[in-house]
């Protein structure tokens, strides 16, 4: 400023530098079940098969990608989404520096959409957790991940809104709506902070296409991080059950 009179313009990118370290890019292949056989394009052999209450089904080969977020450096612990690793056969990590590493899961919940991994690997980054019950809307996020296969891909944006439900997303919802922008391949990475400080993985986005139209949807940090403690400890997520069926009160209900 001194040299040219004018005030430095804001930038986020010290914070962002120290962030990407932890955050991953995700390669996964494996075979998933489909039904679409040759037969099945004939009415008469789809019926035929459907009477019997079975459709016969071949193996399809895919490759998927998506994000991923260093949790825990010393154990090699990554947050992902379940969806991203669904019938993965074998997952390759890909971090900053191009060094590749394969990854194992070590426990996956499809309810929330969480999944934990593990990978052998030495020098790795974590990030630090923050408080998503901090958060309010307005707040400025950036989200960080693998949009299109485009590593380490930076987006700004605010909290839209907090604690969307009944989306039918996943079975248990309480996500944080931000603007910005999430595309096929982000799911898994990081939402965080002007700190630097995790407060979502990045889950799902409306859109009438399949790119960003500002409405995407991240799994609050806290809540991905106790599901992935259970999935280190026991295998699987634990839930207890209420035998009661709650609604929403409507004002004719409370009048009644």
């Amino acid at each position: 400023t001194a040299e040219t009179g004018f005030p430095v313009p804001p930038t986020l990118a010290p914070m962002v530098e120290r962030v990407l370290p932890s955050v991953v890019s995700i390669a996964v292949t494996g075979t998933s079940p489909s039904d679409s056989t040759p037969l099945l394009a004939d009415p008469f052999f789809r019926q035929f098969f459907e009477d019997f209450g079975q459709l016969p089904q071949s193996q399809t080969p895919f490759q998927a990608a998506g994000s991923g977020v260093i949790v825990d450096a010393s154990e090699g612990l990554l947050l992902t989404n379940a969806h991203v690793v669904a019938n993965a056969e074998h997952i390759t990590v890909r971090l900053v520096d191009g060094t590749e590493a394969d990854a194992k899961v070590v426990g996956v919940d499809t309810e929330t959409d969480v999944a934990a991994l593990r990978i052998a690997q030495a020098g790795l980054v974590e990030i630090p957790i923050g408080r998503p019950s901090s958060l309010r809307v307005g707040d400025y996020v950036v989200a960080i991940g693998n949009p299109f296969g485009l590593e380490q891909t930076v987006t700004l944006g605010i909290v839209s809104a907090l604690g969307r439900r009944g989306l039918g997303i996943e079975g248990y919802e309480n996500f944080i709506q931000t603007d910005a922008s999430i595309n096929p391949g982000n799911s898994g990475g990081a939402l965080v902070n002007l700190a630097g400080e995790l407060v979502g993985t990045n889950t799902a986005i409306v859109t009438p296409s399949q790119g960003s139209a500002g409405i995407g949807f991240a799994i609050p940090a806290d809540l991905a991080m106790k599901i992935a403690e259970q999935l280190v400890s026991e295998g699987q997520v634990r839930r207890g059950q209420l035998g009661v069926i709650i609604q929403d009160v409507t004002p004719d209900i409370a009048r009644a």
